[in-house]
């Protein structure tokens, strides 16, 4: 990278915000190769995500800020730090321990007024949720299974029915962002990555309404000049060839939601 940086015209002219979005585009294909198991890619993926680990601190180091040596020597620091009940004395007999002694030490290193304050605002906003709700969890913030957080639920979607009707535009914004977040605290409660389960129903309901085009295609017809109904034919017969036949629909962790209903539209 240091040879890089200075032979390269494009490797040259890069600063730590004109190849930011790249890294994030290198983690979600890092977790697009997990999603599906696939080993080689994801040895590939991470050798991406480590390529800008050492591009980032080139820059750095360059500008005398650090190099890779403190990058290193800090993380390794920070997790002996953290692990108090592995290099040191104290005690923590389940996972659940291990958690509450980390973000304590975590508030006690760095001052922190509040416990969400380490929970990046760039997250995207599902997985932002679940951690926000996870660290109040952590300080017992939190109900103890899903089951006593389902009336919650409840009473938010009930809520939004009521705004969707006859209420504002904010007021409908309002209310369905809370329903958003109740859904995202029962999938946490239940022991969801949650979202895991929506990135997967997402890639479930592209294969599924990909191959209703791939059919329509193949019988010479289009998307616009087909009814609903056939186009729920197709629908069904794919989500059923996915039981029978590729194992990575029937593990899926999301929950196997149904995509019709579509007779409701205006």
């Amino acid at each position: 990278m240091a040879i890089l940086r200075k032979e390269c015209p494009w490797d040259r002219q890069q600063t730590h915000e004109s190849i930011k979005d790249l890294m994030i585009e290198e983690i979600y294909e890092a977790i697009e190769a997990i999603d599906n198991d696939d080993p080689a890619e994801l040895r590939k993926e991470l050798g991406d995500l480590l390529l800008h680990v050492v591009f980032h601190t080139e820059i750095a180091r360059e500008a005398g800020r650090f190099d890779i040596g403190e990058v290193i020597y800090g993380i390794q620091e920070k997790l002996i730090r953290r692990h108090p009940h592995v290099f040191e004395d104290t005690r923590a007999d389940d996972s659940e321990s291990v958690k509450r002694n980390w973000e304590d030490l975590k508030m006690k290193e760095t001052e922190r007024k509040s416990v969400l304050q380490g929970v990046p605002d760039t997250l995207p906003a599902l997985i932002k949720a679940q951690r926000m709700q996870e660290k109040a969890a952590s300080v017992g913030f939190d109900w103890q299974t899903w089951q006593q957080a389902w009336p919650k639920l409840q009473e938010e979607i009930e809520e939004f029915r009521q705004v969707a009707e006859q209420g504002s535009e904010e007021e409908k914004t309002d209310e369905f962002g809370d329903l958003l977040f109740s859904l995202v605290n029962v999938g946490r409660l239940a022991g969801l990555n949650v979202e895991d389960c929506l990135r997967m129903t997402n890639r479930k309901f592209k294969h599924r309404f990909q191959h209703i085009e791939e059919i329509l295609e193949r019988e010479g017809k289009a998307l616009n000049d087909t009814s609903l109904e056939e186009m729920d034919r197709i629908w069904d017969a794919a989500k059923s060839e996915d039981r029978k036949q590729n194992p990575e629909f029937r593990k899926q962790k999301s929950v196997d939601t149904e995509f019709r209903g579509l007779e409701n539209r205006d």
